[in-house]
């Protein structure tokens, strides 16, 4: 028995380190436990750190793709409303004519109806309208939602020329408004031996276009060879010696005082060739 007693310490030895052992294995796992939830909460709070400061750049991004995907959206429907039957062209209205009837006008353009107004062919009414000698020129307005308005300028008549046919009222361009058998009354005769190509009867529309009314509807003729040699004869057989086409509203200025201060048949000649210096004869 002597032999057996010293085996009981051992045991007990034995059994005290397995217990210090399961201890240090528990005291391990929890450790370990609390060291991931530590990690855990750590990449919230990073996440909700990059959050934070990302917002902005967030919201700002958001903001930017609405934007702009409204401005596409508006943008597909008002293009989608221009070339929609909504936008066809009904409507023909023709604004400035007078010798020209708008009637005829609308007609020519008529090809045009029932087009959306962002498609219609400008060359098209550029071909139609040229064929009307008495437009100088033009400009359109399209005006929804089916309306095109076209504005017209129309050839001023300055003078008639006589010609194989009868009397050819122009403009300052030459180009003829109207042909009649007998003088087109309140226009003045403009004699231009060489034709409407030449120096001489540009020198003397010019003239004619710078008079006022007052003046011009006192003319019988005007004649002109060169550009500095431009002639004017008023009703009453009075002479008027123009010169060159320069300064001609100024000198419009001194012939209407010298005619409200010497009237027509006071005098034979006004010489305003020299407006500073007018002379009457």
């Amino acid at each position: 028995m002597s032999v057996l007693a010293p085996a009981a310490p051992t045991a007990s030895v034995q059994a005290d380190g397995v217990q210090e052992l399961s201890g240090d294995t528990a005291g391990a796992r929890a450790a370990r436990s609390l060291l991931r939830a530590a990690q855990r909460a750590r990449k919230r709070f990073e996440r909700a750190e990059v959050r934070r400061f990302t917002g902005r750049t967030r919201r700002r991004r958001t903001a930017w793709i609405l934007g702009v995907g409204s401005i596409l959206l508006a943008f597909t429907l008002i293009i989608g409303a221009a070339y929609s039957p909504l936008m066809a062209l009904r409507t023909i209205e023709v604004v400035g004519t007078s010798r020209i009837p708008a009637g005829e006008v609308s007609a020519a353009l008529s090809e045009e109806l029932g087009t959306p107004l962002p498609l219609i062919d400008s060359n098209l009414i550029k071909r139609e309208l040229s064929q009307f000698a008495l437009i100088q020129s033009y400009a359109t307005e399209s005006r929804p939602p089916g309306t095109l308005v076209v504005r017209i300028v129309e050839r001023v008549p300055v003078g008639v020329l006589a010609g194989p046919t009868g009397f050819n009222l122009v403009d300052a361009a030459g180009v003829v408004i109207e042909t009649t058998p007998e003088r087109t009354a309140g226009y003045p005769l403009i004699d231009a031996p060489e034709g409407i190509t030449s120096a001489g009867f540009k020198a003397a529309a010019a003239v004619l276009a710078a008079l006022p009314e007052s003046i011009r509807t006192q003319l019988d003729a005007v004649a002109a060879v060169s550009t500095d040699d431009v002639t004017l004869s008023l009703l009453g057989g009075e002479r008027v010696v123009w010169g060159s086409p320069e300064k001609s509203e100024y000198k419009a200025i001194v012939l209407a005082a010298l005619l409200i201060g010497h009237p027509a048949g006071t005098v034979n000649e006004y010489d305003v060739s020299s407006p500073d210096s007018a002379v009457l004869r």
